[in-house]
C-alpha cells in the first residue's frame, strides 16, 4: 500500500527558564516589553504532523512518503528520518525560507512565551500530487495533515479530481479555517481524524450536524484521551476501541501523531478497522511514554506484549504477524 504523507515539517526548539518569567515584567510598562534573559536548558526535537506520522510508520516496518516544504537547514532532519524509513524524496525544498519552527520558553511554573514561524510550510501549497503519484505508480492513501490551509485544501480537492483516497486530518488548522474551507476539506474523505474538541470545534464551524457530517465522509474518528477512540460511519455502528494505559506519562507532543500511525499501518498491512486502532492506540501509548514526538523506539516483542495485555492474545498474533 503507497501511503503519502501531506502536512507539516517543522523543529522545536525548547528551552527552561529557571526563575519565573512574570518576574521580568514591569506591571506599568506592560505596553513596552523587552525580555531578555538567560535560560538554563535548550532541547530542538524533531517534529511537524507530517514527520511525526511517517517516523511512526517507519518505527512499524512501513515506508511512506513524506509530502511537504523544507529549508535548506532540514539536511540533518531528513537523515534521521531517511534512517528511519521515510522516503523524504519528494519534500520540496525552499530557497529563500527556513524550515517551519516552534520556539518556546517556559519557566518554573509553567508559564511559556512562545512563537511559530511557518517559513518553508507556506510553499507547500505548490506541491502537486499527481508527479508524486506517476513516479511511484499510484497512491493508495493520501493524508491531509495539519499544512498551510492553502496547501491543505490543493490536496483534498486534487484527491477528489484525480480519484485518490484521503484521509482528512485538520488537526490544530481548524482554529485557522472558515467553515466553508473546512466542509470542503473533509467532503469525500474516506477518513475523517479529528480529537474530541476540534470534533466540536468541527461541527460548530461548518454549521453542518453530525450527521451530516458522516454523510460526507467514510468514517470518522475521533481520539477520546484516556477513553481511547471512537469510530462512527453512516452505515455501520459505533466502535468505541479502548486505551493502552501507560506505564508513566512523558511528553504528550505527538500522541495523536503516532495514533494515526499506527491505524496507517494497520491498513497498509491489510488489518480490519478495529484492530488498526488498536494498533494506532498501542503506538500512541508508547510515544506518551517518552519525551519527544520521535524519541520513541518500537521493540517488537515488548509492543506485542503491550497489545496482548489490553486486547487479547488472539488480537495479539494478528498484529505480530505484520510487525516487522
Amino acid at each position: 500500500m503507497q501511503i503519502a504523507v501531506t502536512g507539516s515539517i517543522a523543529t522545536d526548539h525548547l528551552m527552561s527558564f529557571p526563575g519565573k518569567i512574570a518576574d521580568q515584567l514591569i506591571a506599568d510598562r506592560l505596553d513596552q516589553v523587552s525580555l531578555s534573559f538567560l535560560v538554563d536548558e535548550l532541547e530542538v526535537r524533531r517534529g511537524g504532523v507530517a514527520g511525526n506520522i511517517t517516523f511512526g510508520l517507519g518505527q512499524l516496518g512501513v515506508k511512506s512518503l513524506l509530502v511537504g516544504a523544507v529549508g535548506e537547514d532540514f539536511a540533518e532532519y531528513r537523515t534521521w528520518l531517511e534512517r528511519h524509513s521515510v522516503d523524504t524524496s519528494t519534500v520540496h525544498t525552499s530557497k529563500t525560507a527556513h524550515t517551519a519552527r516552534f520556539t518556546c520558553t517556559t519557566d518554573e511554573t509553567q508559564n511559556q512565551i512562545a512563537s511559530f514561524y511557518p517559513g518553508a510550510m507556506s510553499e507547500a501549497r505548490e506541491i502537486e500530487l499527481k508527479p508524486i503519484s506517476d513516479r511511484v505508480d499510484g497512491l493508495d492513501l493520501v493524508v491531509v495533515s495539519a499544512n498551510d490551509p492553502e496547501a491543505m485544501l490543493r490536496h483534498s480537492q486534487e484527491c477528489r479530481d484525480r480519484g485518490y483516497e484521503f484521509l482528512a486530518d485538520p488537526g490544530q488548522q481548524l482554529a485557522r479555517m472558515d467553515g466553508p474551507q473546512i466542509r470542503k476539506l473533509v467532503e469525500g474523505a474516506k477518513y475523517l481524524f479529528t480529537n474530541e474538541y476540534e470534533h466540536s470545534l468541527l461541527l460548530q464551524t461548518t454549521g453542518l450536524s453530525h450527521a451530516e457530517v458522516l454523510q460526507q465522509v467514510g468514517m470518522w474518528v475521533t481520539s477520546l484521551g484516556e477513553n481511547g477512540v471512537r469510530i462512527e460511519s453512516a452505515s455501520a455502528k459505533t466502535i468505541e476501541i479502548a486505551p493502552v494505559k501507560p506505564k508513566q506519562v512523558g511528553d504528550p507532543t505527538g500522541v495523536g501523531d503516532a495514533l494515526r500511525a499506527g491505524f496507517l499501518a494497520g491498513l497498509s498491512n491489510g488489518l480490519g478497522l478495529e484492530r488498526s486502532v488498536q494498533l494506532g492506540c498501542t503506538l500512541a501509548t508508547t510515544s506518551l511514554e517518552t519525551d519527544g514526538p520521535q524519541e520513541y523506539e518500537v521493540e517488537k516483542g515488548s509492543f506485542v506484549s503491550r497489545f496482548a495485555e489490553a486486547y487479547g492474545n488472539q488480537a495479539a498474533g494478528e498484529i505480530e504477524s505484520v510487525l516487522r
